[in-house]
């Protein structure tokens, strides 16, 4: 299955690398501030070019004096460049080559991952003449770049689609990667140990025990199956300690790289706004999520009704997972663990799914007739035609007299139908809406 690639940009402080992040993802998400060390955690964000998504990782500075945070941020950018498929060398075109630059240099050495020098904050439209002075760092020809003013960027995102493997994972196709993430002490490293039937993670009932994403491999029903164990994910105002930034960015890059999602929760408790924070992570991502209620053991007073009920509880919190089945376990006791692959397989049999075109525009027909669109921009949609591609996921193109006519509550009910008439559960489904013409 496909992944999105990587993409780090390092470099010490104060060069741009956050302005960077920004003019590259489109959006002001990244703190900018023009002094030293303003970015402490690395932060993710979306972005594409050329239709090849990525995502992109800003850190913090490398720096070689003892200022705070600079052991931190040195880790985190070591961190990033572990995680990363293609690096982006950040230095200012202002200061020139500094020592703190060569640092940086001597750090990415140790990499095999490609290295693309952007050099930033050139705002001069005099001829640059400085190309060997940027090449004795050992990284090429360097690319010009005023992320400012976006002069640039387009050669770098060039050189950043050029540089990217085809494969943004070291692991084999046929191997699905499941990602267990939630809370801190939901029960996650039990789950793995239930899974695998053994202490492979360290389970204590002390909240955060597992600081780094750890990998399992396991076979069930002749397939095989990489588990990543992470870090409780806390909220950010929450989490002081170093090796708990690491641990949550880590939390984040392995939802990024996985093929499924599990969303662990506590079922003897109630859910919380941080349980749909979480969620919202792979949610943003379109990842095929299963949701797991574990400590079943411990929900008191349990009737027939109660796992019905408890259900209903869940998806009034998890409205945008409406497509996410849920099962109730106990890892501890390992009662109805291996529930969640069978899931899992029914999550990877409606990812191949392919609906027939005749069928298709059949129940859309149908669905026209019973609910027509609703005036929207100045006209009502109509759809003509409609297919599902081939992707990744499954996707559909509707071609209609004008996309614009289209209302988001209508494009969910066209979801819904699709979901209803040909059970797409546990996995997004994409509807792009073209004119036809």
């Amino acid at each position: 299955m496909p992944k999105k690639g990587i993409v780090a940009i390092v470099g010490r402080p104060n060069v741009g690398k956050s302005t960077l992040f920004n003019r590259i993802i489109r959006e002001k998400k990244a703190i900018v501030e023009d002094r030293p060390g303003v970015t402490r955690d690395r932060m993710y964000g979306n972005a594409e070019w050329l239709t090849l998504p990525f995502v992109v990782i800003d850190t913090g500075g490398i720096t070689l004096e003892d200022a705070p945070f600079a052991k931190e941020i040195k880790m985190q950018a070591e961190i990033a460049i572990e995680e990363a498929d293609v690096i982006v060398f950040c230095i200012s075109h202002k200061d020139g080559i500094t020592p703190e630059d060569e640092t940086v240099a001597r750090i990415l050495y140790k990499s095999k991952k490609p290295v693309i020098l952007a050099v930033n904050k050139y705002d001069r439209k005099e001829p640059f003449n400085e190309s060997f002075t940027y090449m004795a760092l050992g990284f090429g020809e360097p690319v010009l770049v005023s992320a400012t003013h976006g002069i640039g960027t387009g050669d770098l995102l060039d050189a950043i689609a050029h540089q990217m493997p085809k494969k943004a994972d070291n692991y084999d196709e046929s191997t699905t990667r499941i990602t267990i993430i939630g809370k801190p002490n939901v029960g996650k490293s039990s789950l793995v140990n239930s899974i695998l039937n053994e202490n492979r993670m360290i389970v204590s009932e002390i909240a955060g025990t597992t600081i780094d994403s750890v990998d399992s491999k396991i076979k069930w029903n002749e397939n095989e199956y990489v588990i990543v164990d992470t870090a409780g994910l806390r909220k950010k105002g929450k989490i002081y300690e170093n090796l708990e930034k690491y641990s949550y960015l880590r939390s984040i890059a392995s939802i990024v790289k996985s093929d499924i999602v599990i969303f662990l929760f506590d079922a003897s408790e109630n859910i919380s706004d941080h349980d749909t924070n979480i969620a919202g992570f792979a949610f943003e991502e379109k990842k095929p999520i299963l949701m797991v209620g574990n400590k079943w053991d411990l929900v008191k007073n349990k009737t027939d009704k109660t796992i019905n009920r408890k259900e209903e509880e869940v998806r009034s919190y998890f409205k945008y997972l409406n497509y996410a089945n849920i099962i109730f376990i106990s890892a501890l006791e390992k009662q109805r663990v291996f529930n969640i692959f069978v899931a899992i397989e029914e999550i990877k049999r409606n990812i191949k799914k392919r609906v027939k075109t005749s069928v298709l525009n059949e129940v859309l027909n149908k669905a026209q007739l019973i609910n027509p669109a609703p005036n929207h921009n100045g006209g009502r949609l109509k759809i003509y035609y409609a297919s599902q591609v081939e992707a990744y996921l499954p996707t559909f193109v509707l071609f209609v007299n004008n996309p614009t006519y289209v209302h988001f509550s209508y494009k969910r009910f066209i979801e819904n139908q699709i979901r209803q008439q040909f059970n797409f559960s546990g996995v997004p489904i994409n509807i792009i809406f073209r004119e036809r013409k």
